[in-house]
């Protein structure tokens, strides 16, 4: 079995992870952890989720770390930045979107790595920041073990994501496709996948 640790501070952002837990979860072989600074934390959509783990507590050994953006990644969190500084090291894949890759970039932990995120100038009078010059202003990034990527990019990380664990298939590909473009742009594109899955099964 292998697990997906996600952390999501107060006030996460709950459509950000949504694309990427939905795939993974659906897997026999893959189970998804939550982990915070507090036993329960709040969505900005207004979900109460009580966590699995805590930060103190955080798994020795999971197969991929994912940082859920939201409005409390300013705080520090010294257990959990030493956490993915040895994870980087160690090759687990890691993945943050919006503003938890703020927390990354005021870390030193986006350090040697390609990246994105919202916007550069959040960083720019960060010390710790020192790789200026390795952003890309794009959706997207992977690099090695680490995934980044801006608020609106949920449906493409979840992608990058799967691509970085060599789990992305033909029917990733076709869910996430169809959550992308939406149900009538899809079938335009690729015809009605309904009538796919129904022409299988008769």
């Amino acid at each position: 079995m292998q697990t997906a640790l996600f952390v999501m501070l107060d006030q996460y952002a709950d459509w950000e992870p949504a694309y990427l837990a939905g795939q993974l979860n659906q897997r026999q072989d893959w189970h998804i952890i939550t982990a915070s600074d507090q036993p329960t934390v709040h969505s900005i959509g207004g979900f109460t989720t009580t966590v699995d783990v805590q930060l103190t507590a955080l798994p020795s050994v999971v197969d991929l770390v994912v940082l859920i953006g939201g409005q409390s990644w300013q705080r520090d969190l010294p257990t959990l930045t030493a956490y993915l500084k040895t994870r980087l090291t160690q090759g687990t894949i890691v993945g943050a979107i919006c503003r938890a890759v703020d927390y990354l970039a005021t870390r030193s932990l986006l350090t040697g790595y390609r990246h994105t995120g919202n916007a550069q100038i959040l960083w720019q009078n960060a010390a710790a920041y020192q790789n200026p010059k390795d952003f890309e202003a794009t959706q997207v990034v992977a690099d090695r073990n680490l995934v980044t990527a801006n608020g609106t990019a949920a449906i493409d990380f979840a992608k990058a994501v799967l691509k970085q664990l060599d789990l992305f298939t033909d029917q990733d590909q076709q869910t996430l496709n169809l959550q992308q473009l939406g149900y009538t742009n899809y079938c335009q594109q690729y015809g009605d996948p309904f009538k796919t899955t129904a022409a299988k099964k008769a």
